[in-house]
This record gives C-alpha cells, sequence and structure tokens, in this order.
C-alpha cells in the first residue's frame, strides 16, 4: 500500500533526510497556563543568584584579600586584546580555600557595573539548585531581567518553543541563552555568567554536557560572554575541561597558591571579624594579640573555612569570647594536614555544643537529639525551615530551635522562621558522614536515610486525605488553584515528604517486605499521595518515584508489595494526564476506568462517589498498552526507541518528529521542518543524535 505523500511509492523512497539533535532531554513539567508575561512559563531556582535572599548574608573578599586574583579575573572578564575566544574561566580548589566568596565578588563587581548576565550558585541537598533541571531556564530568566535588550528575544523564544522548559540541556541552551544574544547587532559589550560549585550539582553526564555547551558561548559575534566558573578539581569536571581546546579557557588552581599570599589573606580576614569580636565584647585594645594571631594563621592551613569557623565560635561565645579562643588553641596542634586541622576545629565546635552544666544521662540525650537533626540536615534532599524540620523528624520545634542556636558556627540559621537552615560549608557534611573523621559526632548515612523515610511516611500518613485543598467539585483544575492556597494546605513539610521519600528509602538500602510501612502506606494513602502531587505540579516526579519503587521491591521476597506497586505504576501511567490536570479525578473516573481485577481499583473502590450510579463495562485485567501518547495531528508513520530505552521518537503524517520520555510517557520535544510526511525516525547507536526521512 502506497504512503501517503508517495504515489505508488514502495516505502523506502525518502525525499530528503535530516539529522536532528537533542535525543536527550531534561525532563520537567508541562506547562499548560497562558499569562501574560512569558517569562513566567520558565522554571526559575529562586536561590541560584548570588544576591538571593538565601545568599544575603554571604560576604565577598574583604578589601586587600585576593587582590591579584581577583585582577586576574577581571583583566579575562574585559579582554578586548583579540584573545577573546577564552570564554571560560575555571577556578578549581580544594573545599574551604574560599571559591564562593570569590565567586560572590566577581558577580557583586559586574552587577554593580550592569554587567553581570546571571549566575547560579550549585548547593548539594539544595533542592532546585542541586541539580541541572533549572540551570539555563533560570540563566534566561536572570539574563532578560539584567539585560533589557535581550528581554524581548528571550520571551519571544519562550513563545516560539512553550514547552521549552521541558526539552534538553542542548535545546534550553541554543534557544533561549545563545540564540537571543545572537541576535544582537553591533553590540560589543561583554557579559559574565558566574556558575559556582558546579561540583555540587546531580549528575555527571549533565555536568559534562553544561560545561560542553557553555564553551559555545566563543561562537557569539556581536556580544562578549564570560563564564566564570567554580569547582573542586573533581574528575568529571577536570575531563570535560580538557575536552575544550586550550585556546577555549583558562584555569585557576586555587590551592596552589602561594602559602605566603593565602597567609596574608587569611591574617587581613581574621583581623577584621577578630576586631569586631573585641568591640562587640569590650575586650582588652591588643586582644587577641600578634602571637595568637600568629598561631590562628598557622592552624587555618590556608583554607578560610578555618578561619571562619573560628570566627564564628569564638563570636557566639558572647562575654566568653576569649575562653573559646582558648579552646581553639589547645585543641589545634602544628602538624597535620589542612583536612585534619579543620576536622579539629569542627570537633571543637560540637564538642563544645552541650554544655558541661547537664548531668552526664542529659548530655547523652542532648548528644543523640543534636545526632539526629544535624545528619537530617546534612542529607536533606531540599532545604526546610527549622519548623518544618521540626514535623518531618518528629522533634519539637523548641528542642529544634535550641540545638540549632549552638550550631551556628557551623550552621546557618535565619532569624527569619521561615528562612531554610543550611550547612555554612558542605566540607562539614563530608566531615560529619566520615567515621574516621567525626568519631563519636559520625553520622550513618544510610540511618539517617532509614530515620527520614519513617518519618516522611508517618507525617503523609497523619496530613494526607481526599479533597485535602477543599476544592470539593471533582473537575476542579489543578492550573487554577493559587499557589499560595496549596501551600497553604500543603506546607512545606507535606511538600517535601511527598516528593522525596522513595528516594530517601532508595538511600537507606531498607529490604522492603509484605505488610510492613510502606505498604501499609501505600494501601492507605496512594490516592492521596497522587492527589498532593497533582496538585503539586510533580506528577512527574511522582510516576519516577513509584518506578523506582518497583525496582527496589523483590519480587520473590514480597510478592504482594511488588505485586501492588506494579499495579500502582499501571494506574498512575494510565492516569498521568488526569493526576496533572483534575487531581480529584483519582477517585471518580481514574478507578472507575481501572480494570476490574486492578489491585488499586479493588482497594479503593469505595472512594467512588454514590453519585455515580452506572459504571461503564471495562476490561478486567490491564492490556499490554501502557499509555496512549498524543500530540501528532496525523498518522504515525514510523516509532523508535533510543538504545537504552529511555527515549521514543515518533514521526508523523504531520510532518513533525516527536520525541517522548521512554518511561514516564513525558513529551520532550517536537522537531519541525520537514515538508512532507515523516516516514522513518531512527537513533544513531549513542542516542544523541535522531534521523528522520520523509
Amino acid at each position: 500500500m502506497p504512503y501517503p505523500d508517495q504515489p505508488g511509492g514502495s516505502g523506502n523512497q525518502y525525499r530528503n533526510i535530516r539529522i536532528n539533535e537533542g535525543a536527550k532531554a531534561q525532563l520537567g513539567d508541562i506547562y499548560h497556563i497562558s499569562r501574560d508575561d512569558p517569562l513566567d512559563l520558565l522554571p526559575s531556582a529562586t536561590h541560584a543568584p548570588f544576591n538571593s535572599k538565601v545568599h544575603q548574608h554571604e560576604p565577598p573578599c574583604l578589601p586587600g584579600t585576593r587582590v591579584d586574583l581577583l585582577q586576574d579575573i577581571y583583566d579575562w572578564a574585559d579582554r578586548q586584546d583579540g584573545q577573546d575566544e577564552q570564554c571560560i574561566f575555571w577556578l578549581s580548589g580544594l573545599a574551604g580555600t574560599g571559591k564562593s566568596t570569590i565567586s560572590r565578588t566577581v558577580a557583586c563587581k559586574y552587577h554593580e557595573q550592569r554587567r553581570l548576565g546571571a549566575s547560579f550558585f550549585f548547593s548539594k541537598g539544595g533542592g532546585d539548585v542541586s541539580h541541572a533541571g533549572k540551570f539555563f531556564t533560570s540563566i534566561a530568566v536572570q539574563l532578560a531581567n539584567n539585560v533589557p535588550c535581550l528581554r524581548q528575544y528571550i520571551c519571544d523564544a519562550i513563545v516560539e518553543r512553550i514547552d521549552i522548559a521541558n526539552l534538553s540541556l542542548l535545546d534550553q541552551w541554543r534557544h533561549l541563552v545563545l540564540g537571543p544574544l545572537s541576535r544582537l547587532e553591533n553590540f560589543q559589550q561583554s557579559y559574565v555568567l558566574v556558575v559556582d560549585a558546579l561540583d555540587e550539582c546531580e549528575g555527571d553526564n549533565d555536568v559534562r554536557k553544561i560545561l560542553e555547551l557553555l564553551a559555545e558561548a566563543r561562537s557569539l559575534k556581536t556580544v562578549r560572554l564570560r563564564v566564570f566558573l567554580t569547582s573542586r578539581p573533581e574528575i568529571p569536571i577536570r575531563h570535560s575541561i580538557h575536552r575544550i581546546p586550550q585556546a577555549y579557557h583558562q584555569d585557576f588552581v586555587l590551592h596552589n597558591v602561594p602559602s605566603l599570599i593565602v597567609d596574608h589573606d587569611i591574617s587581613l580576614f581574621l583581623e577584621y571579624n577578630l576586631g569586631k569580636i573585641r568591640q562587640e565584647w569590650t575586650l582588652g585594645a591588643d586582644w587577641p594579640g600578634e602571637v595568637v594571631l600568629r598561631q590562628l594563621i598557622l592552624y587555618a592551613c590556608g583554607l578560610f573555612i578555618w578561619a571562619a569557623t573560628a570566627c564564628r565560635f569564638i563570636n557566639e561565645g558572647e562575654e566568653f569570647a576569649e575562653g573559646r579562643l582558648s579552646e581553639i588553641l589547645k585543641g589545634t596542634g602544628f602538624d597535620g594536614s589542612p583536612e585534619q586541622h579543620l576536622d579539629q576545629i569542627y570537633l571543637t565546635v560540637l564538642q563544645r555544643s552541650i554544655p558541661n552544666t547537664f548531668r552526664v544521662a542529659e548530655k547523652v540525650q542532648l548528644y543523640a537529639r543534636q545526632q539526629k537533626i544535624l545528619g537530617s540536615i546534612a542529607i536533606l534532599l531540599s532545604p526546610l525551615p527549622a519548623a518544618s524540620l521540626a514535623k518531618v523528624i518528629c522533634i519539637s520545634t523548641t528542642q529544634v530551635t535550641q540545638t540549632l542556636e549552638r550550631l551556628q558556627a557551623i550552621l546557618e540559621v535565619p532569624k527569619d522562621i521561615a528562612g531554610f537552615i543550611r550547612l555554612h560549608h558542605p566540607s562539614f557534611r563530608d566531615f560529619l558522614l566520615d567515621k574516621d573523621r567525626c568519631g563519636d559526632f559520625w553520622v550513618d548515612e544510610k540511618e539517617a536515610h532509614q530515620i527520614l523515610v519513617a518519618s516522611c511516611i508517618q507525617l503523609m500518613s497523619q496530613t494526607l486525605k481526599k479533597d485535602i485543598c477543599k476544592m470539593h467539585a471533582p473537575g476542579s483544575q489543578a492550573s487554577e488553584v493559587e499557589s499560595s492556597w496549596i501551600e497553604k494546605c500543603l506546607p512545606s513539610e507535606v511538600q517535601y515528604a511527598c516528593l522525596y521519600w522513595v528516594q530517601h528509602l532508595q538511600r537507606s538500602s531498607t529490604e522492603l517486605r509484605d505488610n510492613e510501612q510502606v505498604h501499609q502506606f501505600l494501601q492507605a494513602h496512594l490516592l492521596h499521595w497522587l492527589e498532593a502531587l497533582g496538585w503539586m505540579g510533580k506528577t512527574s516526579e511522582g510516576i519516577q518515584a513509584i518506578l523506582s519503587l518497583e525496582a527496589h521491591v523483590p519480587v520473590n521476597e514480597s510478592p504482594n508489595l511488588h505485586a501492588f506497586v506494579h499495579d500502582v505504576k499501571r494506574f498512575a501511567l494510565y492516569n498521568r494526564s488526569v493526576i496533572e490536570q483534575a487531581p480529584l479525578q483519582l477517585y471518580c473516573s481514574a478507578l472507575i476506568f481501572a480494570p476490574e481485577n486492578s489491585i488499586v481499583r479493588r482497594r479503593f473502590e469505595k472512594y467512588i462517589p454514590p453519585w455515580i450510579q452506572t459504571k461503564p463495562k471495562v476490561q478486567a485485567n490491564w492490556n499490554a498498552t501502557l499509555q496512549t501518547l498524543e500530540g501528532h495531528s496525523g498518522f504515525v508513520m514510523s516509532v523508535a526507541f533510543s538504545p537504552d530505552g529511555k527515549v521514543v521518537a515518533s514521526g508523523s503524517w504531520d510532518g513533525t518528529v516527536r520525541l517522548w520520555d521512554g518511561v514516564t510517557g513525558a513529551a520532550i520535544q517536537m522537531l519541525e521542518g520537514h515538508s512532507g510526511s515523516v516516514m522513518l525516525v531512527a537513533f544513531s547507536p549513542d542516542g544523541k543524535v535522531v534521523a528522520s526521512g520523509s
């Protein structure tokens, strides 16, 4: 039978072949909301910029410090001598050497000059700033706000591809950033992007892709884009940087700066901060003295984080600041590596956090509570305020607050009750989770995840219920509900539990069994959980969690739980659009159209409203169809799976190629350009390129 557009054809004669990049994609939520400002359609990490609220108390470099290095960076950023191809400046350094402070200083300078394009400060466990999901969309939003002449071009790009937030990192970079920048004509201004702590971005493949794409900034002709990035010298980053031709990047190794220069800068830092303590607590005019200052410089071993932690610890002592300083001097020796010196200051802070006025039994209890709180903060997948943290880990807010107040040398504790609790520096997490370094204060990472799993499930069991947002009407659309109302009905601790309990379960290595906590929770609250995810706009994340959970449940040891989770997967995939658009339909259409023998249907049939008198005749069991992927306006002529099975490509009579997530069914990308029907699609062996024939 002839194919459309090819009368009498045999089906193997194609008019042309198009090669399309972009088979890989960063998935997100599909936006259906029409808004006045296209920028509102781009998901943005609000904590990413250097001047976001969460970073407001983090200082830049003190005057007189890092002088030569900062000048090198400024010379590179401002260079107009024909060496413009060096579009990347990579500052690498060990933990605690002051990379982020330098990033803030660079960002601040160019922000004041109105030449900061954007900044993104990654942070492990920081939610949106811990992964690449919102990296380029955040960069685009900031560029639109910081560079007025770019705003319209970026808005046009969003309107042109309304689903851009769901596409690959490559597509987002070229469509939202590189494309709009290239439209600037005769614009010889240079702009700076600051990317801090790239090593804290989850996913080595995403890190590699980000570096590969940022290097394309050299292709811009009418505007100069300079990318200043920092990281620890991790292998994936080192290798990716070295794949970029040397002519396109400039490198600087921070921990190789001569010790004389570093010690001078640390001396200025200590003099400034100890001077503030001296004034606040009216200590002697010569306190702490030149000899003590030299000792502290030696103890710091070139680590600014050691000096900063020591100053915070001393300042917390208030009128006992002198005693705190003595404790540091007694507890630290001149020998040992920089890491050992850092460990010692952390141990001093932890040992001093529980006053000796408590009895032994009381101290044991306080240390156990402190360990639970610190362990939770260290492994949280997204930061929480103190009150929300207290509810997640089932400790009173008062007890959590009291514990945090004693640990401000190592924790950032905002005065604002809604502010997020954070580690002052990621090196403390490394220390806390390493038994050899931390000793008695060690936090068993798997055990900490187990605690959070149990706590999250308990919190959801106590909180989630049918129609939690009190909408009453089964057809209520999630897109029409104000986010402030959703946050009121689903506070941050509940949203955290809904989003991350399965990830904590995976990281805990807990063995799942029939009729235990996870099984009982799903049997009681599955629909409540899916409903909550629908209101939160996180259905994709929920489906991914279900798939991960199914892979985690052993078939032979837990047959009933595995069968139940497998049925949950079929139910969720089949009803994906229902959950996304009208979450309360879970209790109506989703149940009544499920197969008669569906475990989910049988378990939750009691939720079907009594006003539904006549139910449709449905099949007995799930058929082979996992879900229907809708989007083409014409016949689908060809379908192909990527080699890893993660992406599906479809070619249609409508002249388009569409890419779909092979696991969740989410739409990833639409490729246009053919003038006729697309008769063939195929992936390259590595899955990075799609070929289509028409």
